[in-house]
């Protein structure tokens, strides 16, 4: 099997009639592998301008689309070794190493294709240990956390629209919340976790974003510890994306687990937060930190230091069923991180979540489907279809 072309398209949502929440997708980029046996692998980018996304991806004379036309996409660990050597004296971090990701996740879908084998097989099946299982369900359902975020940001309407968004979740069936009082005081912040506890009752999980308040620790301590009563599970980006110093300081003054890892690329970018920020919970999106074959690695690292991870995607399910596969595998992965289409608004969003793995009682049963799972019916990309210009 040969690789023989590489396409980029970007979809997103319509321009709405009026203020919509901000689920609002306005162009996300795919990437779609095709080759010489017909057998194609799809995968979102995420966070990637769509403009550097073709110059990267698209077609044979793109950055990486020279040194993939030609090459057997089997085995997708090989060829992210391609790609990562050819950035060895340029930039190996940041958008470059997106693109890549979303290539390691088109390479899976073609490998699982091929093979008639779901992804998450291919990757060693699920590892969970016999003596760890709590409950037989564990062996075959992997549990999505919903992220709930504001339409509007004053107290109110924060205190407010996460708590109704949290119950009317729960009514459906969800188990795992995470909140985000972005941007608020410190006495909102506690009320809202204190509200919503309430709401979900003793025995869902309760997670806390605030996006990169603040910027001392004594401030981020001071609030995180008064959570501590709450049970909440973690407590998601309190500081400065890159302030491993201050995180480390953090992490030994509190026993919250501190949580992190949505803007970070590879494995050693993981591994310095671990052992220098102390981090307990870290999120890699499955392009962002470099794919799944990243990711992958990045579990076993987890793993030997004891940390969970719990993957992020404030994305759509198409990322979304890229982060099922390796929630299934690894053994120290309780949840993960999904925006249910239901308390948003974006037409986009709802439209690939049908197409995914469906939530039954809260959790996602593992994939049958070859290859990553998720095709996108050409009519979909037709309806969605952003002009190249964007």
């Amino acid at each position: 099997m040969k690789i023989t072309d590489i396409e980029v398209f970007v979809l997103g949502d319509p321009k709405p009639d009026q203020p919509v929440d901000m689920s609002r997708i306005d162009g996300l980029a795919f990437v779609r592998i095709h080759t010489d046996e017909g057998i194609t692998g799809l995968s979102e980018i995420f966070a990637v301008p769509p403009g550097v996304a073709r110059a990267v991806l698209d077609g044979p004379t793109s950055l990486f689309g020279r040194l993939l036309i030609g090459e057997d996409p089997i085995h997708p660990e090989r060829l992210w070794q391609k790609l990562y050597n050819s950035m060895l004296h340029g930039n190996r971090h940041g958008w470059a190493i997106i693109c890549m990701g979303a290539v390691d996740v088109a390479l899976w879908d073609i490998f699982g294709k091929s093979v008639g084998r779901p992804v998450y097989e291919l990757l060693g099946g699920s590892t969970r240990s016999n003596h760890q299982i709590t409950d037989e369900a564990q062996r075959h359902t992997v549990t999505p956390y919903c992220t709930i975020v504001s339409d509007r940001w004053d107290r109110e309407s924060v205190l407010h629209e996460q708590v109704e968004r949290v119950v009317r979740l729960r009514e459906l069936g969800y188990r795992a919340f995470k909140i985000e009082p972005l941007n608020q005081p410190d006495e909102t912040i506690i009320e809202l976790t204190r509200r919503t506890r309430a709401a979900i009752g003793k025995d869902n999980i309760l997670c806390v974003d605030v996006g990169y308040l603040w910027n001392d620790v004594g401030s981020a301590a001071r609030v995180i510890n008064q959570l501590a009563e709450f049970d909440i599970l973690f407590f998601e980006t309190p500081l400065p994306v890159d302030a491993v110093a201050a995180y480390g300081s953090l992490t030994r003054q509190t026993s919250v687990p501190i949580a992190m890892g949505e803007h970070t690329t590879t494995r050693w970018e993981f591994l310095e937060m671990i052992e220098q920020g102390g981090i307990q919970v870290v999120q890699p999106y499955m392009t962002t930190c470099g794919g799944l074959t990243e990711a992958k690695r990045i579990v076993e690292m987890a793993r030997a230091h004891g940390v969970l991870v719990c993957p992020g995607n404030w994305s759509t399910a198409a990322l979304g069923m890229a982060t099922i596969h390796l929630a299934a595998y690894s053994p120290i992965t309780p949840i993960f991180e999904s925006a249910p289409a239901a308390v948003y608004w974006s037409p986009l969003r709802k439209a690939l979540e049908e197409l995914a793995a469906p939530v039954v009682n809260g959790v996602v049963h593992f994939p049958t489907s070859p290859g990553i799972g998720l095709d996108l019916p050409e009519e979909l990309i037709r309806h969605f279809l952003v002009a190249p210009s964007l």
